[in-house]
């Protein structure tokens, strides 16, 4: 077990209430509190702030001042105009992630356009074409870990979603550490900050569970295959601290309501490493809008919300007070707020869900009852020591560490967008199958084996309907997001059910999406995973 570290110590202290102990410095971490910016034209301005989450001060990348990044308020239709002014001694940017726009104002460096130079400034102008939740990021350096990322709440032309209440909820993750630093250690020990790893007792009690003969030949499995089965995330709590709207856990963000109030809360994930599994005790959700598109509401427990997914949720709360909690999905941590109906209100805080282990469905796809039927193999290529042969199309599994644990879990099986996909009834003229693959001894990370570097750029044609087929070969969750263009997720017949801009593959599993190529440019196509893409998990789509 990892030392007890400064953050866990403060859970501990709120976990027990004594949180009105706590200094200071955990209360209040940015300079300046988050805009609410609203109109046609915003001037935003890049610069190192000091910030301090864990008692340690250090150096984040903030826009007008503030973790988050002020939050922009826009409506359909409108065109808006942003200045953007870089005071870092780097080049910056801004994408606006999910956003239909001209591929050159949607800010990737080396792709769509330079960079914003140190000193310099840049003017973004678009048309917005859309409503709903999104959020915008760095695509630069190590930035969108140090700080710069924040929310867009475009109001549709006409709102038909009626609540008493209107709260951004933004999840992401903190290091003390220098991103670079953190790359660095998993380039040589993948599973540097991973501390659930089995132990001699996990090993008595398989045997006390399965016998001798079995837990042994489990182990001796796991390890000809180099895999790990408590492999659930590169970085865990032991550097992280997690933080909601800019707040650690012990800061206690807090949305106001009345008794009986329908309160909407637009819930965005920018983490730059982390899932989340989001749940309010006591406190029912109905999922409205999946990555800023309404859908068929659906009223669950619990969703696991992947990295730059958004998740609009209606909430009615009674009572005096409910935690909003969010653990990451190896559960070595989390953060929390609450909904209150004052100020200085608390609910019990859950403890953490014990950490699941891989299954071999997660490692090898198709199952034919306890044994599996395909299996991982080694393929020649120095960015790939994993192969699937035959994955899973299941989209009704929410996920490792969500099965079966008593409460209703969204699934993507529940999202159907409202009215269907109706822009475009064209069957897929051809079909373009990736394959997500990974070799975690070098932690690098490849699509069809390639990394970036050495990778080409993959066509698509100009007003073509395409089918396009993700196959998870590797033992991560990949969320993976392609830039200007909508994804049409498909179910295991076919059928399109729900659009989105970021598709999560989760292990040995695989995925299908419809993708109109109705904009013409140069659009990355990476996962999302922070440093997965830095690792390699990265292409352009050249649409021509």
């Amino acid at each position: 077990m990892p030392p007890l570290s400064r953050r866990r110590f403060l859970e501990g202290l709120i976990a027990t209430g004594v949180a009105s102990l706590l200094p200071a410095w955990c209360k209040t971490a940015s300079a300046k509190p988050v805009e609410i910016l609203s109109g046609t034209e915003f001037t935003l301005t890049i610069a190192e702030t000091p910030v301090n989450f864990t008692g340690v001060t250090r150096t984040a990348t903030t826009v007008n001042g503030s973790i988050p990044a002020p939050t922009l308020h826009w409506r359909e239709g409108d065109t808006v105009t942003l200045t953007v002014i870089n005071q870092l001694q780097e080049t910056t940017s801004i994408h606006w992630h999910g956003l239909i726009l001209p591929y050159d104002m949607d800010g990737a460096p080396g792709i769509s356009f330079n960079g914003i130079a140190p000193g310099a400034s840049f003017t973004y102008r678009f048309k917005v074409q859309q409503s709903g939740t999104y959020w915008y990021h760095s695509h630069s350096g190590m930035q969108e870990q140090t700080g710069l990322y924040g929310a867009i709440v475009i109001a549709p032309a006409q709102e038909t979603l009626q609540a008493e209440r209107d709260y951004i909820i933004q999840l992401s993750d903190w290091t003390d550490e220098n991103p670079l630093a953190v790359f660095a250690k998993l380039k040589k020990q993948s599973d540097y900050y991973n501390f659930n790893q089995p132990t001699a007792l996990d090993f008595i009690r398989d045997v006390a569970n399965q016998g001798l003969k079995a837990a042994f030949e489990q182990r001796k499995m796991w390890n000809e295959m180099r895999m790990s089965r408590t492999d659930l995330a590169d970085i865990s709590a032991y550097t992280y601290t997690y933080l909601l709207n800019g707040t650690p856990a012990s800061g206690n963000w807090t949305g106001l309501f009345k008794a009986g109030e329908r309160v909407r809360l637009r819930f965005i994930n920018s983490a730059a490493q982390t899932f989340f599994d989001v749940r309010i005790p006591g406190l029912k959700m109905t999922v409205v809008h999946a990555d800023g598109q309404a859908v068929e509401p659906v009223t669950v427990d619990e969703f696991r919300i992947g990295l730059a997914e958004t998740f609009d949720v209606i909430v009615t709360p009674g009572h005096d007070a409910y935690t909003i909690f969010a653990q990451a999905m190896d559960r070595s941590g989390y953060t929390c707020g609450t909904l209150a109906t004052r100020a200085g209100l608390k609910a019990d805080i859950p403890a953490t869900d014990k950490p699941e282990p891989l299954t071999m469905m997660d490692m090898m796809g198709a199952m034919d009852g306890n044994v599996p039927v395909h299996h991982a193999k080694t393929e020649y290529g120095a960015s790939v020591d994993m192969r699937v042969d035959t994955p899973r199309t299941n989209l009704d599994d929410p996920g490792i560490g969500l099965r079966d644990n008593g409460r209703r879990v969204l699934a993507y099986a529940d999202l159907h967008s409202v009215g269907g996909i109706i822009t475009d009834l064209r069957t897929p003229e051809r079909d373009i199958e990736l394959h997500l693959t990974g070799n975690m001894e070098r932690y690098s990370w490849s699509i069809d084996g390639v990394e970036f570097s050495e990778s080409t750029p993959i066509h698509f044609r100009y007003g073509e309907r395409l089918r396009v087929v993700f196959v998870n070969d590797t033992m991560m969750t990949h969320p993976m997001h392609l830039h200007g263009l909508w994804s049409d997720l498909e179910n295991a017949e076919g059928q399109v059910q729900v659009r989105k801009h970021v598709v999560v593959v989760q292990p040995a599993q695989r995925v299908s999406f419809r993708v109109t190529a109705d904009a013409k440019g140069y659009w990355p196509w990476h996962c999302h995973l922070f440093y997965h893409m830095h690792g390699g998990m990265f292409r352009v789509v050249v649409v021509a």
